[in-house]
């Protein structure tokens, strides 16, 4: 339990609140911002903390053990820095946020009351609302390798040393047309159905410059090639602006070995045997369960 200073308990205990709450919120791209409900920007550890934010805070629940406390976030899209785009394209998405209980008319007295995550997000046409994790829910996050089939690591990464820098794993485009969510570009070389499949875009021009998706699936349309994105990015797209794809990688063995000539640092096991042999029964008669080798 956090402790709490005398000049804190002293106006917890008045009978006249001077107390305030602020939010400082840490984006994983470096940026920091601060809100606060208070009628006026407050600021303390070099941060400035915007009154004119319209935010407010739901209850934040929280338990004795490793349970996943929870707690959302209200605010207007009206803060400085704070855009719908921004909210849209996942800007926020895991950003840290700590909790403060601030005396207004003395910044440093202030205690500290959560440190959380933010996870989803969603917004309307004037307002948003987040949704705030405390830290116990990276215990629920995969942690080392996975005894799987498929690679555990991630195409490009020191792992998997795959360069993507190389001429054949990345090629530019155009976008052609957009029609019931599909993108139809044109490619600046030849590539087969599925090449880009779970491979990134990221639009070069226009109003979504500089937004990174992940594709969701990629076919030929004659010479061109069309993409379908897991998530669309906020800004319209529209026919003539240039695009970026990376090849995707399904973390198959067969995928590392003829996509990426690359089976030799492959994380997964390719070999090991489904839920078929495992509610098997040794049979004489069967050629994989009579006790020999799997690969004969």
């Amino acid at each position: 339990m956090r402790s709490v200073s005398t000049p804190m308990r002293e106006r917890l205990d008045a009978r006249t609140s001077t107390l305030c709450n602020c939010w400082r919120l840490a984006r994983k791209d470096g940026t920091i911002m601060g809100f606060t409900d208070h009628d006026c920007d407050l600021a303390f550890a070099g941060v400035t903390y915007r009154a004119a934010s319209g935010f407010t805070a739901t209850q934040i629940e929280a338990s004795v053990g490793l349970a996943v406390g929870s707690g959302e976030v209200i605010g207007a899209l009206q803060a400085d820095g704070l855009a719908e785009r921004d909210l849209a394209d996942g800007l926020y998405d895991g950003a840290g946020v700590e909790i403060w209980l601030v005396d207004w008319s003395d910044v440093d007295n202030r205690l500290l009351v959560d440190a959380t995550t933010i996870g989803e997000v969603t917004h309307g046409e004037f307002a948003f609302r987040a949704e705030l994790r405390s830290l116990a829910h990276l215990f629920d996050e995969t942690r080392g390798d996975s005894f799987q089939r498929g690679c555990s690591a991630d195409l490009g990464d020191a792992r998997c040393k795959v360069e993507l820098g190389a001429a054949v794993f990345h090629t530019t485009g155009v976008v052609l047309a957009v029609s019931q969510g599909a993108i139809t570009v044109a490619l600046a070389g030849d590539f087969g159905d599925g090449f880009f499949t779970g491979g990134s875009l990221t639009f070069a021009s226009g109003a979504n410059e500089g937004v990174r998706a992940t594709v969701k699936s990629h076919r030929r349309s004659d010479e061109n090639a069309s993409l379908a994105l897991w998530s669309q990015p906020a800004g319209a797209i529209v026919a003539g602006e240039s695009v970026a794809l990376v090849a995707g990688c399904d973390k198959s063995s067969a995928s590392c070995e003829s996509k990426f000539s690359n089976i030799v640092n492959f994380r997964g096991f390719p070999h090991m045997p489904g839920n078929d042999v495992v509610i098997s029964y040794p049979s004489a008669l069967a050629p994989t369960m009579d006790g020999g080798s799997f690969f004969r």
